[in-house]
Order: C-alpha cells, then sequence, then structure tokens
C-alpha cells in the first residue's frame, strides 16, 4: 500500500515511510479528540464512534512511526549537520508519545465495544479518552517539532546564520 507513492519502490526506504506517517497520529489524535468533544456533546454514538476508529487508524500509524524510526535513523545519523544528541532527545519523546497513542488506541478499541453493547460506563471512559487524545497531540507535536529539527537546521534557534560577509556566526539567544 505505502509503495504506491513511491515511483520506483526500490526507492522508498524507512526513512520515506517514517516521514510518510508521523504526521498521521499527531493530527488525527487532535482531529479525533475535536470530534469526539462533538459527539459527547451532541450525545451522537456514531459520531463518538467515528472518534473512537480514527484515534485507532492514528495509533496504528503510530506503530508504522515507530517501527520505522530506528531504519530512518540509520539513513539520516552520518550525514553532516545531523546531531547525534537530537536523534536521541526525540527517541526518548516518541517512545512516550508511541506509548500514550498505544493506550488511546486500546481504549478507542474498548469504547468502541461498550458503545455497541450500549453500557453506561461509557461517558466516563470518553472522557478518559478526550483527555488522554488532546496530551497524546501535545506530545506527539513536541515528538514531531524535535524530529523536524534533526534535517531542518532552520528550525533550530541556533541556527548558522549568513552575516552577509561570507562569516557564520550562531545566534545563540
Amino acid at each position: 500500500m505505502v509503495l504506491i507513492f513511491a515511483e520506483n519502490s526500490t526507492d522508498m526506504n524507512q526513512a520515506h515511510v517514517h516521514l510518510l506517517f508521523n504526521h498521521l497520529p499527531i493530527f488525527g489524535s487532535i482531529l479525533a479528540a475535536i470530534v469526539l468533544a462533538y459527539g459527547m456533546k451532541t450525545k451522537s454514538l456514531q459520531t463518538q464512534n467515528a472518534s473512537f476508529l480514527v484515534m485507532i487508524i492514528s495509533a496504528i500509524g503510530a506503530a508504522i512511526t515507530q517501527l520505522t524510526g530506528e531504519g530512518a535513523e540509520e539513513v539520516v545519523e552520518n550525514l553532516q549537520g545531523v546531531s547525534k544528541q537530537m536523534i536521541e532527545e526525540h527517541e526518548e519523546m516518541a517512545a512516550i508519545s508511541f506509548g500514550a497513542m498505544i493506550l488511546l488506541g486500546v481504549l478507542s478499541i474498548i469504547a468502541m465495544f461498550l458503545s455497541s453493547r450500549k453500557s453506561t460506563s461509557l461517558p466516563i471512559l470518553a472522557k478518559v479518552i478526550l483527555v488522554i487524545s488532546v496530551i497524546s497531540f501535545g506530545l506527539l507535536a513536541r515528538t514531531g517539532n524535535s524530529g523536524g529539527k534533526i534535517r531542518h537546521s532552520e528550525f533550530n534557534s541556533g541556527a548558522v546564520s549568513n552575516s552577509g560577509g561570507g562569516e557564520h556566526e550562531r545566534d545563540d539567544d
């Protein structure tokens, strides 16, 4: 399925897959939270179930991203300008974010089951899932930001800037 995005499937590596999927859990978690909040407000089980499904898909996206992280690291770790410390920080944040997304996915599966059984426990679980989804979004956004800094030095506050005279200075403000 992923290979349809590449012109030539031999050109795609784990870094490509990592970059393709890493946005899914970030945007999926916040979109699902908004849909869940709306479903809770309107008391629509269909809307809530749609949000749970988006959370499950987002958790799968997080798993794919996590599984391809090591391969992505191998592709970039020896490139000029790549900081191994930034990679390590990104990895640590990713592990926490991944744990939150797996929890979110599992709770969403349970919520869909409870919804099908018309359980009275669903409203409480939905509130818990909403909170975890918002927290997950924050963790994922921070993780994504740290990952972007690995190859995009323009995101770093200490990025090298050209002072016009051919000299390079560090802006450490």
